[in-house]
């Protein structure tokens, strides 16, 4: 799922994020509710209205900026308390207010409030934050009138526990036993270790409720999708390609070639050409690299629709592998630069 934290992917217009392949995009509760406001939002008959998107809308609960907006915010079991980052503003945030605002927002499906603890934390202060989410969720599936909903608007729970394996596993428990319409896992891409996020992908993919979707919050690089898709996950977001793209940087066959080195100036063969977007169907390396020596927004725009036609054209794959029954022998050995890089 592309990241459209403010109901827009960076950069990126609604006819041109069609054309990269993507059919679901995440917004962002809070910063929606900061600017332009759910009551707005509302007004135009809803988020898919409001940015003309036709497909599918996933809403964040909130709960990542409990996180990510520490140093502004207090928590307490009844939820938190933040300052606005825009004017200083008391902002009350609990999990029947994420609940009001995703209805108003108008998602298909709507995440639950929960503490994302950070990496590293003492066990306690883990088992805390996976206390206060599970208690969170009692209350989100009750204001959201039961896990499917009364507006047909989905509700997802979140698994917490950090880098404790008892943690995850009780966590998992708790939030299977919602019997919610799908299941995510949080509080992994928050600073630990790469070899850490793997050891948290594999324990909980058996654990999770078969028949629903499980999503693995914020990751987007190639190979740890792959890792997760080969335990069991169905869905990601991150905001990599975009970010990459808005910097230079470009995906391709799962390495980063940053753009502004001189080695492109004389290159004009097409960036990726297996690759169908505007920036590689059109444009050659050369013309890339002067865009971003010249800082024209031109070329954020094209690498940033070429980094997420390569994610998208990477789970389309897999997906189709897993379809064709040669997932394991086309994309279990998959590294970047490896001759699995280059199937697809």
């Amino acid at each position: 799922m592309p990241v459209g934290t403010a109901a827009t992917v960076k950069g990126i217009s609604t006819p041109q994020l069609e054309q990269t392949g993507a059919r679901m995009v995440l917004a962002n509760t809070f910063h929606l509710h900061l600017q332009p406001g759910e009551a707005v939002v509302a007004e135009a008959g809803g988020l898919h209205r409001f940015m003309g998107w036709d497909g599918p809308l996933l809403t964040d609960s909130g709960g990542f900026q409990v996180f990510s907006l520490d140093a502004i915010n207090r928590i307490d079991d009844d939820g938190v308390v933040f300052r606005s980052p825009r004017d200083g503003s008391r902002i009350d945030l609990t999990p029947e207010r994420s609940m009001a605002i995703q209805r108003a927002l108008g998602a298909d499906v709507a995440m639950a409030f929960d503490q994302c603890p950070p990496y590293p934390a003492s066990e306690a202060a883990v088992a805390e934050a996976c206390r206060r989410t599970h208690h969170w969720l009692e209350r989100c599936v009750a204001s959201h009138g039961g896990g499917g909903g009364s507006s047909h608007q989905a509700l997802f729970g979140i698994v917490q526990g950090g880098c404790f394996p008892h943690l995850r596993a009780e966590s998992a428990r708790v939030v299977a036993a919602m019997d919610l319409p799908g299941i995510a896992v949080g509080g992994v891409s928050v600073g630990e270790p790469v070899e850490e996020m793997h050891r948290v992908v594999r324990q909980l993919g058996p654990l999770l409720p078969e028949g629903r979707p499980h999503y693995l919050m914020g990751v987007g690089s190639l190979r740890e999708m792959a890792i997760a898709v080969a335990n069991g996950f169905d869905l990601f977001d991150c905001v990599l390609p975009t970010r990459l793209g808005r910097h230079g940087t470009a995906l391709v066959a799962g390495e980063r070639w940053h753009l502004r080195n001189a080695r492109f100036r004389h290159d004009h063969s097409p960036l990726d050409p297996s690759c169908r977007c505007l920036a590689c169907r059109r444009h050659s390396r050369s013309y890339l690299h002067h865009l971003f020596r010249s800082e024209e927004l031109l070329g954020r725009t094209l690498l940033s629709l070429h980094n997420l036609t390569t994610l998208l054209r990477f789970t389309t794959a897999m997906a189709e592998a897993i379809g064709q029954g040669c997932f394991a022998e086309d994309f279990a050995p998959w590294e970047p630069g490896s001759p699995a890089a280059h199937t697809w």
